[in-house]
């Protein structure tokens, strides 16, 4: 057993299924996209104890007793991440196939690191491809979510 945006899971599955068939197909939690299988184009990256992870070639018995979450457990469409508002306000996201691997990828690296330099930003989300070209919005759109999340959790 596993959780899934807080929740136990208890996927009825084989143990070499992928963690993005038990979400997408068992959960019905549809932003990990299905990119590449080999996990590197990064459309599938959801965290796993806090770390992004490619879940397209994550076999499920990989989890057990670990905390997978998804870009629909980062916040509630009532109380949305910063991030995901940061990415709506600066419209970093275009076809969006992208987005939910990106934002997830980068929900870990401000949990790390409150004020990184765009440069850390670059470092963070360089494994994502995106085609749409919104490269500088959705640095941006980081950028803005960090500040969001320093003013609201002052150190």
């Amino acid at each position: 057993m596993f959780h899934v945006n807080g929740q136990p899971c208890r996927p009825d599955a084989d143990e070499q299924t992928t963690l993005l068939s038990v979400l997408r197909d068992e959960l019905n939690l549809s932003g990990a996209k299905f990119g590449c299988g080999n996990g590197e184009c990064g459309a599938c990256v959801v965290l796993v104890d806090g770390q992004p992870q490619a879940s397209c070639n994550l076999p499920i018995w990989s989890l057990q007793g670990k905390r997978v979450v998804t870009l629909e457990g980062l916040g509630t469409p009532e109380q949305p991440h910063p991030l995901q508002t940061a990415f709506i306000e600066e419209r970093a996201a275009q076809c969006g196939y992208c987005v939910a691997g990106i934002v997830t990828a980068a929900a870990a690296l401000l949990e790390r690191n409150a004020n990184p330099s765009r440069e850390e930003i670059a470092q963070a989300l360089d494994k994502h491809l995106c085609r749409c070209g919104a490269h500088n919005r959705m640095i941006r759109a980081v950028q803005r979510a960090a500040a969001a999340l320093r003013d609201t959790h002052p150190t």
